[in-house]
C-alpha cells in the first residue's frame, strides 16, 4: 500500500510539473499570438508610411520637372511672340513703302520725282524689314527635358522589404559579473541571407532585455512583462548596473536593429549572481521597533520617558547609561521570541553557516544610535545586548549627546577613532572568521573581528530613536581585496 501510494505521489508530482510547463507554454503561445497581431499591424502601417513617403518623393519630383518644362516652353513662347510682333510691324512699313515707290513711278515732274526718290532712300535705310533677323530666336526642340526612369523603375520593381539582422550570440564566457554590476558581450550578427543589399543596412542599435530566475534552463517563461529592457545601444557590450542579486541566476538575450526591422532575440543565457540576501526577521524584533521592509525605525508606544522634551532630564538623574531605560511594561505586549527590555534588537532571517557574506547598512537622517554584526540565535536572550556576550560581534555607533563609536565583544568595547560613517558595509567569511566593518564612503577599514565562528550566524541589529535600512543581495565587492590582505596586522577583540 505504501508503495503504491508513493508511486501515486511521483507519478502527481510528475504531472504537475507537466502541467505547469504545459501552461507556460499555452501563455507563451497566447503571448506570441498577440504580439503577433500588434506586429503585423505596426508593419503593415510602416509600409503604408514608407508607401506614402515614396508618393510623395515622386509627386514633389514629377511637380520639380514640369515646371522647368513649363518654364521653358514660357521663355521660348515669348521670343518667338516677340519676333512675330517685330516682323508682322516690319512687314508693314515694308508694304507702305513699296506702295510709296510705286508711285513715285508714276510721277513727271523731275523735281517732285527727285524728293520723293530721296525720301525713299532715307526710308529703306531706316526700315525695319532691314534691321529684322529672319531666323527664329528658338527652336522648338525640347529633347533636352526627355526622362527615363527605367533604371528607378527597375529599382522599385525589385524593391523589397528590409533583409531583418539575424540574432546576436551572446559571448558568455566574457561576460563579467562584479560588484552587482553585469558586463554583457556579444558577436554582432552577419549579414542576413534573406534578399536586398544587408551591407547598405547596417546595425544601428540592440536592445537587450534580462530577468532574474531561479533556474538555469527553461528561460523562455511565460509572457514577457518580467523582462527588464535597456534598449539603443550602440557598441556589442553593454553594462547593466544597480542591480540587486536576489535570485541565483539573471537571464539575457540581446537582438539586433537597422534602420526599421528588429531581428529575433538571441537565445537567452544565465549568468549566476549569487549574493547573501536575507530581510529582517519581524517575530524577533522589539516590540517598539518597526519593520518595513528594509528598514527598521523605533518607535515607542506612548512611552513618557522618550519624550524629546523630557531627556535632557533622565539623563541629569542617570549616570549609568547614555540611553536611557526603556519603559519594562512595553516589551511585555511582543511574543515570546521577541527581544525586551533594554535589547532594541532585531535578527536577519538567513543564517550563515559558510562562505563569504556581504551587505550594508544606512542610518536615516533621524538616527541616535545603533549596533550592527553578527549573532549566534541561540546565544541572544530576549533581553541580551549585542556585543555583551560571546555569542555576538557588533559596531556600535551613537551620536546621542556626543558621537561615539566602538567595537563591541563579550561585554568588551573598544573605542574607535573615526568618524561616524554614513554607509556601513559589513563582511563575514564564516570559513576564516572574519568580520570586518568598512566605511563605504570613504573605502576606509573601521575596525575588523578575527575569531573562529562555531555556530549558525545571523545578522543582528539594534535600533535606538531613529532608525537604518539595510542593503542586501550585495555580492562582496572588489574593493574588499584590500582590507582582507591588511586585516591580519589590524589588532581586534577576540573571543
Amino acid at each position: 500500500m505504501d508503495a503504491q501510494k508513493e508511486a501515486l505521489r511521483r507519478i502527481i508530482s510528475t504531472l504537475a510539473s507537466k502541467n505547469e510547463e504545459l501552461q507556460n507554454f499555452l501563455e507563451a503561445v497566447d503571448h506570441t499570438l498577440t504580439g503577433l497581431q500588434e506586429e503585423s499591424c505596426k508593419v503593415m502601417s510602416d509600409l503604408e508610411a514608407e508607401l506614402e513617403k515614396l508618393n510623395s518623393a515622386l509627386e514633389e519630383k514629377g511637380a520639380e520637372l514640369r515646371y522647368i518644362i513649363k518654364e521653358e516652353k514660357q521663355r521660348k513662347e515669348a521670343e518667338l511672340q516677340k519676333q512675330l510682333s517685330e516682323g508682322k510691324f516690319a512687314l508693314v512699313s515694308c508694304e507702305e513703302l513699296l506702295d510709296f515707290a510705286n508711285q513715285t513711278l508714276t510721277i513727271n515732274t523731275e523735281e517732285e520725282f527727285l524728293a520723293a526718290a530721296k525720301q525713299i532712300k532715307e526710308r529703306v535705310t531706316m526700315a525695319p524689314a532691314f534691321r529684322l533677323t529672319t531666323r527664329p530666336a528658338v527652336s522648338d526642340n525640347m529633347s533636352q527635358f526627355t526622362v527615363d526612369f527605367s533604371a528607378e523603375r527597375a529599382g522599385l520593381q525589385r524593391l523589397h522589404f528590409l533583409p531583418v539582422p539575424r540574432a546576436p550570440q551572446i559571448d558568455a564566457s566574457s561576460c563579467v559579473v562584479r560588484d552587482n554590476t553585469i558586463t554583457v558581450t556579444w558577436r554582432p550578427p552577419g549579414e542576413a541571407d534573406s534578399g536586398g543589399d544587408s551591407s547598405s543596412r547596417p546595425i544601428e542599435r540592440y536592445d537587450l532585455e534580462y530577468r532574474k530566475t531561479d533556474r538555469d534552463s527553461t528561460l523562455r517563461v511565460a509572457g514577457e512583462a518580467c523582462w527588464e529592457k535597456v534598449c539603443d545601444i550602440i557598441e556589442p557590450q553593454v553594462t547593466i548596473s544597480g542591480l540587486k542579486f536576489d535570485s541565483r541566476f539573471i537571464a539575457i538575450r540581446v537582438r539586433a536593429r537597422n534602420k526599421a526591422a528588429a531581428g529575433e532575440f538571441s537565445e537567452p543565457i544565465a549568468i549566476e549572481t549569487t549574493a547573501y540576501n536575507f530581510s529582517f526577521d519581524a517575530s524577533t524584533a522589539h516590540a517598539e521597533l518597526k519593520v518595513q521592509g528594509d528598514t527598521v525605525t523605533w518607535e515607542p508606544q506612548g512611552v513618557k520617558g522618550h519624550d524629546p522634551r523630557l531627556r535632557g532630564k533622565e539623563n541629569k538623574s542617570s549616570s549609568r547609561s547614555a540611553t536611557p531605560s526603556p519603559n519594562k511594561t512595553a516589551a511585555s505586549r511582543g511574543g515570546r521570541d521577541r527581544f525586551a527590555g533594554e535589547s532594541y534588537t532585531v535578527l536577519g532571517d538567513e543564517e550563515m553557516t559558510n562562505g563569504c557574506h556581504y551587505w550594508e547598512l544606512h542610518p536615516l537622517a533621524d538616527w541616535k544610535s545603533f549596533s550592527v554584526g553578527v549573532a549566534y540565535r541561540g546565544s541572544l536572550g530576549r533581553f541580551d545586548q549585542l556585543g555583551k556576550g560571546t555569542g555576538s560581534w557588533c559596531l556600535h555607533a551613537s551620536q546621542w549627546l556626543q558621537s561615539s563609536l566602538a567595537a563591541k565583544h563579550n561585554n568588551r568595547a573598544k573605542t574607535l577613532d573615526w568618524p561616524l560613517p554614513h554607509r556601513i558595509g559589513i563582511y563575514c567569511d564564516y570559513d576564516n572568521g572574519d568580520l570586518l566593518f568598512i566605511d563605504v564612503d570613504r573605502l576606509r577599514l573601521v575596525h575588523a573581528f578575527k575569531t573562529k565562528f562555531s555556530q549558525p550566524l545571523v545578522p543582528a541589529f539594534t535600533v535606538w530613536c531613529g532608525g537604518i535600512t539595510i542593503a542586501t543581495g550585495l555580492q562582496v565587492p572588489s574593493f574588499m581585496g584590500n582590507f582582507l590582505t591588511t586585516n591580519r596586522s589590524l589588532s581586534s577583540l577576540s573571543p
